[in-house]
């Protein structure tokens, strides 16, 4: 068998990577860019403050799964359910994203937004625990990274701009525009399921006797955190997981904020983001087949090593505007940089995703993978509260948002000596898994 041969995609990889492509027009359009616009003018016309209902609607929606994920994902592992909850949480996501463009009550709007996240949450636990189905572990790092690459452009780039046409000929304050917004969103994401609908089954599981089915899953549920805690590589790898992917999120979801707050341009931020999600396509493609060459704890360690950069960079982005207050050049140094920014981002944030769903899977057996995945998934979820307390804590502390954002470094650091150290532990989780799943 030729190279080529060996790492061509089966039709299960293929309808697997599929649904990357299919969902990411959800967080694209609805978490991020587009229906939070429209949900908060029609607030904004009712009087209501947006801002906290949309932040108790998402953390309600984040919260219920968090809380459900490990004993969902226990009861998935039987036989047919996997396939079955993965189904039904995505047609809760398809449809109430679709009610959204049929109601112009914010109330009934937030109750379709909360259930349309829990859906789209829900199935990408399952989604991701599918990934022990459908490859094996020597091809899973480059299954999973062509999956976030074609969901950088399936959710990202094609519908996204493609959303943008569509605001911009019927107008940006033309509630009707944002409404074909979301249908287009969950056509695209139905279409483009179809694959992964018919082509993906689960192929390892436990069989339960169907009347103990609750109370097994919760004996499975006790036996499975305990192995998490009793087997070394796997706590450290979900340790450091815990510490990087919060520094990862916390970046995310603080960058527009940081250089709103720095008096940068906020289109030119906008398009600098835009092109973080194009420079993640090709480069979480290559993060797959450098971590099938060098191994992926040392792709996740420069990953995290380039976070740390990402973060002095935007210490330097704030540090030049706060010596030079008030200054067009200084303006202008932090735009580049945060350009600069954007394209490091771009470069491993796709890629330490991936890496770290397909390692995950390499370390659990195969035939729990929902149970480990739901717990997987919680640290997940939850990652991202001690990033943000930590920036704010440390802008209350020393009154400069440069000191703020490089303070995330303490986490990435974490995670980094965790990585390094945790290597040997890694090695022997890793062998074990493979003689468990053979």
């Amino acid at each position: 068998m030729s190279k080529k041969e060996k790492f061509r995609f089966t039709k299960k990889e293929k309808s697997w990577i599929m649904y990357d492509w299919a969902n990411s027009v959800y967080a694209t359009n609805v978490l991020a860019a587009i229906f939070p616009i429209y949900f908060g003018n029609v607030c904004k016309a009712a009087g209501a403050d947006n801002v906290v209902l949309w932040s108790y609607g998402t953390s309600a929606a984040t919260f219920i799964v968090a809380l459900l994920a490990p004993f969902l994902g226990a009861l998935g592992d039987n036989k047919g359910f996997k396939k079955k909850f993965f189904t039904a949480f995505m047609f809760v996501g398809v449809l109430f994203t679709l009610s959204c463009a049929f109601v112009d009550n914010f109330k009934l709007m937030l109750i379709g937004y909360a259930l349309s996240h829990i859906g789209f949450s829900g199935a990408n636990l399952f989604y991701d625990a599918f990934i022990t189905d459908v490859t094996n572990n020597e091809r899973m790092d480059r299954v999973s990274s062509m999956g976030y690459a074609m969901g950088y452009i399936g959710g990202s780039t094609i519908p996204f701009i493609g959303s943008i046409v569509v605001l911009v000929l019927m107008g940006m304050d033309n509630p009707m525009a944002f409404k074909v917004v979301m249908m287009i969103t969950s056509l695209w994401w139905f279409l483009f399921s179809i694959p992964f609908l018919k082509n993906v089954h689960q192929e390892y599981y436990i069989e339960e006797n169907t009347g103990k089915l609750i109370s097994s899953s919760f004996k499975n549920l006790w036996h499975t955190a305990k192995n998490i805690v009793e087997i070394k590589g796997l706590l450290i790898f979900i340790l450091a997981y815990f510490f990087y992917i919060d520094g990862v999120n916390t970046v995310i979801s603080i960058s527009t904020s940081y250089g709103s707050i720095l008096g940068l341009n906020s289109i030119m931020m906008i398009l600098a983001l835009l092109v973080t999600q194009i420079v993640a396509v090709p480069c979480s493609i290559i993060f797959g087949k450098l971590s099938s060459k060098y191994g992926s704890i040392k792709m996740l360690c420069y990953a995290v090593g380039m976070y740390i950069l990402v973060v002095t960079v935007g210490f330097f982005m704030g540090f030049i505007i706060e010596q030079n207050p008030g200054s067009e050049s200084a303006l202008m140094k932090s735009q580049v940089l945060f350009w600069v920014l954007a394209f490091l981002v771009g470069t491993v944030q796709g890629g330490i995703q991936a890496i770290s769903r397909s390692y995950f899977g390499k370390l659990i057996p195969a035939d729990r993978s929902n149970e480990y995945f739901g717990f997987f998934d919680i640290f997940g979820k939850f990652a991202a509260v001690i990033g943000p307390l930590l920036v704010a804590f440390v802008k209350q502390l020393t009154g400069r948002d440069s000191v703020s954002v490089i303070s995330l470094a303490i986490l990435f650091t974490i995670a980094l000596v965790l990585l390094i150290t945790g290597r040997p532990h890694f090695a022997k989780a890793e062998a074990e898994a493979a003689k468990n799943n053979n």
